[in-house]
């Protein structure tokens, strides 16, 4: 892609265009050589008028009814004036490398909205809950002038803390029944959460969902807050009925205020940025490792050594990055 075609294109974005969005978003998330050129020249043309849009990240046990959520907040928000871009992880097989991506048929009225912008991706191997471009479609989401970005993460569990390291608000949705549950959510979840929802607050669960209020409003008293000063709320909802959406708007409009007021979302979006170098750096230089084709033989040989057991892993792995970085000229 030409700087011209690149300014087309980011032009496109920046009046709203979603076939361009949906495209541009094609673009970096491709491992094509010439389709990553494309993709940092586009997001060159992009860097100076970024706009900046509110980002909440969105995470849950499976079957918390995440995608239900997703759509009745996007609708409410629809319906306060902003418009809003979904980025949604699907996991991708182990086997095949494919992924589903179906959260468009689970959001039928907010996919349907002229307002609102739904991109499923492939987690494609990256660690964190989040695709490896995450980030650059959020920049992307941004420049088509979306006011607020939903990231829902593929699930919960320990990987999940990269979702926090790139949204402004982080929630974590639960199903009623905490028993087990409760043991099973990872404290570095909780500890990270902004706010609480407990989904499926209505009907036969409605006993069980208010049990699971008391018990994590409970727990999260004895764990220190993410945001100092802020006592995280645990609200009871029903995504399906719309009961407590009104009342989970109110708590990220509060901390939003809350956190501008103390100078957490500009420390939190320095942090962002720093912590998005880091991870380029770190994937940019695997990825140099190992593509290198001399390095990529030498990797199958001590593959090899490690299987039979002549060598550790731990060992091998120091020979190869020794190796490479002698080649490289790197010291130390």
């Amino acid at each position: 892609m030409s700087k011209d075609a690149a300014s087309i294109l980011a032009d496109a974005l920046r009046s709203g265009d979603r076939r361009a969005l949906a495209r541009a978003i094609t673009l970096v998330e491709s491992t094509r050589d010439q389709h990553r050129a494309q993709a940092h020249e586009l997001l060159a043309q992009l860097t100076a008028q970024a706009r900046q849009a509110l980002r909440i990240g969105i995470t849950g046990v499976p079957g918390a009814g995440k995608s239900t959520f997703i759509e009745s907040l996007g609708l409410q928000m629809i319906g306060k004036g902003e418009s809003v871009a979904v980025l949604t992880v699907d996991p991708s097989s182990a086997i095949s490398g494919g992924s589903i991506l179906g959260d468009k048929t689970r959001m039928p009225q907010l996919a349907a909205s002229r307002d609102a912008f739904i991109r499923p991706s492939p987690s494609a191997g990256s660690e964190g809950g989040v695709g490896r471009h995450t980030r650059e479609a959020i920049h992307l989401c941004e420049a088509a002038g979306f006011k607020l970005v939903i990231v829902e993460t593929v699930g919960v569990g320990q990987s999940e803390l990269r979702v926090a390291q790139m949204t402004d608000i982080f929630m974590l949705l639960l199903s009623p029944g905490a028993g087990d549950e409760l043991q099973g959510i990872k404290r570095g979840i909780m500890e990270l959460a902004d706010i609480v929802l407990v989904n499926k607050c209505d009907g036969e669960l409605l006993g069980a969902a208010q049990r699971t209020v008391g018990d994590y409003t409970a727990a999260l008293r004895l764990m220190q807050p993410h945001t100092p000063g802020w006592q995280v709320p645990v609200l009871p909802i029903s995504a399906r009925t719309g009961e407590g959406i009104s009342a989970t708007v109110d708590a990220i409009e509060r901390f939003y205020e809350y956190s501008k007021a103390q100078g957490i979302f500009e420390m939190r979006r320095t942090h962002q940025a720093r912590e998005a170098l880091g991870q380029a750096l770190r994937e940019g230089l695997l990825e140099s490792f190992m593509s290198d084709p001399v390095t990529a033989q030498r990797i199958e040989t001590v593959r090899t050594e490690v299987a039979s057991g002549r060598l550790t892993p731990a060992v091998g792995a120091q020979q190869l990055l020794d190796q490479f970085k002698s080649e490289q000229g790197v010291q130390g």
